[in-house]
């Protein structure tokens, strides 16, 4: 366990999108390991409901150590919300050592390109792309001025950063852009001791997913059951990115159902 800084004191970490799925799950990884945790979500009562599964699970573990929650309700799309974000977690806990960029949205799926209505295109880039920039800016701001500087910040992407989905373009494009986002944060965050990374996510279990289950559309025009992996293992290699030194910067993660139509022909 790493959730102390080298002058002893908790880790701070923000998490976006902390109500449901990825989120949740790496928040509670975290704050069942020591780290105090700013939750984001749209919803209060969630994101109150994976503070408590975080306590559960750390008296389950016999772990008395865990960090410290704090519930905050945000649209990423919103920068006042954004702002608001950030400064109650500065406010409450000092400073901000970890961005986990997660809020998502897949959009409307399986809606051909020529049917998409601009509204739901203009809605899966303001959740994915421009609330992940605004995030990511207001804790590039707190990561440079705050003593001792620096920080992580980690980005989802998805395989479809990679490879995308039949009918998926909204969602395709703005995990593209993600990856540029990560590497022009990257860069510029090297004189500031901020490390910016990106984890690629294919097929882990969560609500968002469960259709993965029954069956999915695939390239050939076929639907067919995919396979799925626990989300928990998600969220311990994002701790382990995120508890790297800041020497140490791990670029891109790929972490994905062992069996899942990604790699060759599925």
């Amino acid at each position: 366990m790493n959730a102390k800084r080298t002058d002893g004191r908790t880790k701070i970490a923000v998490v976006t999108g902390a109500g449901s799925g990825i989120g949740r799950a790496v928040a509670v990884e975290l704050l069942r390991t020591g780290w105090s945790v700013a939750l984001a979500g749209r919803r209060a009562g969630t994101l109150e409901e994976t503070a408590a599964l975080a306590a559960d699970a750390g008296r389950a573990a016999g772990d008395t150590t865990g960090g410290e929650a704090l519930a905050v309700r945000t649209d990423v799309s919103r920068p006042q919300d954004v702002s608001a974000l950030f400064a109650a977690a500065v406010g409450r806990f000092g400073r901000v050592d970890l961005l986990f960029n997660n809020a998502g949205t897949f959009g409307p799926g399986g809606v051909p390109v020529e049917e998409l209505p601009y509204e739901a295109w203009r809605h899966v880039v303001d959740t994915n792309l421009n609330g992940a920039f605004l995030c990511a800016q207001a804790a590039y701001r707190q990561m440079k001025e705050q003593d001792p500087q620096g920080g992580r910040i980690i980005n989802n992407g998805s395989i479809s950063a990679h490879t995308p989905r039949p009918l998926s373009v909204a969602y395709t494009a703005t995990k593209h852009a993600l990856t540029g986002l990560t590497k022009s944060l990257s860069l510029d965050g090297r004189p500031y001791r901020i490390a910016v990374g990106q984890i690629d996510i294919g097929n882990a279990a969560t609500d968002m997913t469960e259709r993965m289950r029954t069956g999915a559309l695939q390239a050939n025009g076929e639907t067919a059951p995919e396979p799925v992996m626990d989300v928990a293992d998600v969220a311990r290699t994002v701790r382990h990115m995120a508890e790297l030194p800041l020497e140490a910067n791990m670029q891109f993660a790929t972490v994905l159902a062992t069996t899942m139509p990604y790699v060759g022909r599925g």
